[in-house]
């Protein structure tokens, strides 16, 4: 059964929530950009650290010119819903994000390796079923 998620056509990304289980078993809710150029999905160094997933920050990382974020380890999400979708051990990169960004995460083809995905920019809404 597909499942829809809204999302805002004026904005000038697909913005969604996602929701990860955190260390102790708690759903927490993060702001995600729906982004088909990344090859993999990636979430903040922050979100990974307020979910447990991170003991602390690499508060050296740099982010390199022309790069939006930069990528510097691998976790693996025992669970992680995207578009009302529960998907078990996906393997997500730690990144550094700029706060002025307000974003948690990138959903990436990864992503869209698992589903079928309908954009409607006209209606808004985001179509995904399971393959």
């Amino acid at each position: 059964m597909p499942n829809v998620t809204l999302f805002d056509t004026r904005a000038r990304y697909i913005f969604l929530p996602i929701f990860i289980t955190t260390k102790s078993g708690k759903k927490i809710e993060l702001d995600a950009i729906l982004d088909s150029g990344a090859p993999n999905t990636e979430l903040s160094d922050q979100a990974l650290e307020r979910a447990g997933f991170l003991d602390t920050i690499k508060k050296d990382v740099q982010l390199k010119p022309g790069l939006q974020t930069q990528k510097y380890g691998k976790v693996s999400l025992p669970q992680i819903e995207i578009c009302s979708h529960p998907v078990n051990n996906l393997e997500v990169y730690v990144s550094h994000f700029e706060k002025s960004w307000g974003v948690d995460a990138l959903i990436g083809l990864d992503f869209f390796k698992r589903f079928r995905v309908t954009v409607d920019y006209k209606a808004g809404h985001l179509i995904t079923a399971p393959l």
